[in-house]
């Protein structure tokens, strides 16, 4: 079974050698999606407005894919500050609905200006 690599147009390009979205079979993973809009413009300061940014991404890896946020199993939030957790669980609640996808978050280092970044995977029928 062959893997299939997924990208758009509307969603940030890499800046190495991976890809946005890989699917192999019924599983599909998007990578690490930050708070650059297409262009590769940083949307803002804060962590309410990246959230934003990077589940507007992952939404449109998923959809270039074929899928959806309801066909995500498992989210990963990466944030650099523990204070930060509120502020992007807000925005996170306003992106999933029940059955809720299973989630981790994970405080690191990102690069300097970025606050957060998500990732996801996906089963699809």
């Amino acid at each position: 079974m062959a893997k299939q690599a997924f990208s758009s147009p509307n969603a940030p390009s890499p800046a190495a050698k991976y890809s946005p979205a890989v699917r192999k079979g019924n599983m599909l993973q998007i990578s690490g999606q930050v708070g650059f809009d297409p262009s590769g413009t940083l949307v803002g300061d804060s962590v309410d407005a990246q959230t934003r940014q990077a589940f507007a991404n992952v939404s449109t890896l998923l959809a270039e894919a074929g899928a959806s946020i309801d066909d995500v199993l498992m989210l990963r939030v990466y944030l650099t500050d523990p204070g930060h957790f509120a502020e992007m669980n807000a925005a996170f609640a306003e992106y999933v609905t029940e059955p809720f996808p299973a989630r981790t978050t994970v405080y690191t280092g990102l690069n300097p200006g970025i606050l957060v970044e998500i990732d996801a995977l996906a089963v699809l029928d």
